[in-house]
């Protein structure tokens, strides 16, 4: 079993060689504009694009909780957009908007496709801004889905 390497940096620009799968989360109705995502399209036109028509078309795709689309942005990245927020706000009893089990059947799929392409996997702390989810939730569901199957992960704090 592989462990998460906590490094100190911008996971937009991963470190390492060979080939490399960036992961966010995405919300289920179609917005894209704060958090992470901005970093992502500050660098990449692809993935917000990619995620939009995804989004419009979602009656005719898999879009929905769970779900993984993977938008190739250089020779050698990918950024992964994973569907595992519901909504972009607190629900009227306090829930937050993440959803642990979309979490874990998205790093399930990227586990597969990480293989597949024989690439470490690099993020943020997913889950833990706007989605307000807890570390202490998402940690598990990585350590089970990417590093058991083997698959390097590396996980990225700003300075």
């Amino acid at each position: 079993m592989k462990s998460i390497h906590y490094v100190v940096g911008d996971a937009t620009y991963p470190e390492g060689e060979g080939n490399k799968i960036i992961a966010h989360i995405c919300n289920d109705e179609g917005g894209w504009g704060r958090g992470f995502v901005v970093a992502i399209s500050n660098n990449w036109a692809e993935p917000e694009q990619a995620y939009r028509k995804w989004y419009r078309n979602r009656g005719e795709n898999d879009f929905d909780l769970g779900a993984v689309q993977l938008v190739q942005v250089e020779d050698d990245v990918w950024v992964a957009n994973m569907i595992a927020q519901h909504g972009m706000r607190s629900g009227a009893q306090g829930q937050p908007p993440i959803r642990y089990e979309a979490v874990e059947e998205a790093l399930g799929k990227l586990a597969a496709e990480a293989k597949e392409r024989r690439a470490s996997v690099h993020m943020p702390r997913i889950g833990c801004g706007l989605a307000g989810g807890r570390w202490e939730m998402i940690e598990p569901i990585i350590e089970r889905t990417l590093c058991q199957s083997g698959v390097e992960v590396f996980v990225y704090d700003l300075e």
